[in-house]
């Protein structure tokens, strides 16, 4: 039996160590992709568990709302790893809305707990958000921006999932003379 409290730690920690390095904007979008399954020790998409589903959307709900960012929950890949967002953020952003509702094993428990906990939640196919926790090695890179970054943080896992974050940064351009930093120019 997995201690909700510590998922509930470890997801705020890991996240705020996450939004700390990456300094989101009112306004951006934070992709979740979560294996209760394994947070709790089994085979990913194999023993979901809408308890710790429940924690977890509902810990970066708490994290994120003040901030004014906006979360989206992918799902698992029998529903193509469709994200549940509100709908007025999918609106904001021109995102078109398709037609599933997420279940316990069609979405996953995190995605069901989006739905329970979103005001009025809808389901898209494609975002481009500009970052991202990964719990289960649930393969979020599709739909955080290009360029990724990998972020360290001191939680690497909740529960027993492993965890990755990623932020994103605009592409370097150019060749050996490319600044990066706006310097005024001298004639």
């Amino acid at each position: 039996m997995m201690d909700i409290e510590k998922i509930a730690a470890q997801t705020r920690q890991g996240a705020s160590e996450l939004l700390a390095q990456d300094a989101l904007q009112p306004g951006d979008v934070f992709v979740l992709g979560c294996s209760t399954s394994e947070i709790h020790g089994q085979q990913i998409g194999k023993d979901s568990s809408l308890a710790i589903g429940r924690t977890v959307v509902k810990t970066l709900c708490e994290l994120l709302t003040p901030q004014k960012i906006h979360l989206a929950v992918q799902g698992c890949e029998h529903i193509n790893r469709a994200l549940a967002v509100e709908r007025q953020v999918a609106q904001a952003h021109g995102w078109e809305v398709v037609k599933v509702v997420p279940a316990l094993h069609a979405g996953g428990a995190a995605q069901v707990a989006a739905f329970e906990q979103f005001m009025d939640p809808v389901e898209i196919e494609h975002i481009t958000a500009q970052a991202g926790m990964d719990i289960g090695d649930t393969a979020i890179g599709m739909h955080v921006k290009f360029v990724q970054v990998p972020v360290r943080t001191k939680i690497d896992v909740i529960g027993a999932a492993h965890t990755i974050y990623l932020r994103s940064r605009p592409k370097l351009i150019g060749g050996q003379r490319a600044q990066y930093e706006w310097r005024d120019q001298d004639d």
